[in-house]
């Protein structure tokens, strides 16, 4: 027998070909974005809903907190409407500001 006859009846062989599969599969499935973030609301602040409001703040990381009235809510947008939405950094970029 050679070298490579052993190695194709090795359990090993299996073992980590088997491995190397499902690596591949859970990174396919969870790799990505498993439930993307709704898109920003469209439209006049003053017409959108509370969910719409805080979900605008918190893409932007403003906190909004349970407590805070539609109001505070509304200044809070109005406050900071030129803010960007929150993104991952990007491979070179640090984490927090230098």
């Amino acid at each position: 027998m050679t070298p490579l006859d052993n190695a194709m009846r090795s359990k090993n062989m299996f073992l980590a070909f088997g491995g190397l599969i499902t690596a591949v599969g859970v990174w396919s499935i969870w790799g990505g974005d498993m439930f993307p973030s709704n898109a920003d609301p469209k439209g006049d602040p003053e017409t959108w809903t509370r969910e719409e409001m805080r979900r605008w703040l918190a893409a932007r990381n403003l906190h909004p907190q349970d407590s805070d009235t539609d109001e505070q809510l509304l200044e809070r947008i109005k406050l900071n409407h030129r803010v960007p939405r929150r993104t991952r950094p990007t491979e070179n970029e640090p984490l927090l500001p230098v």
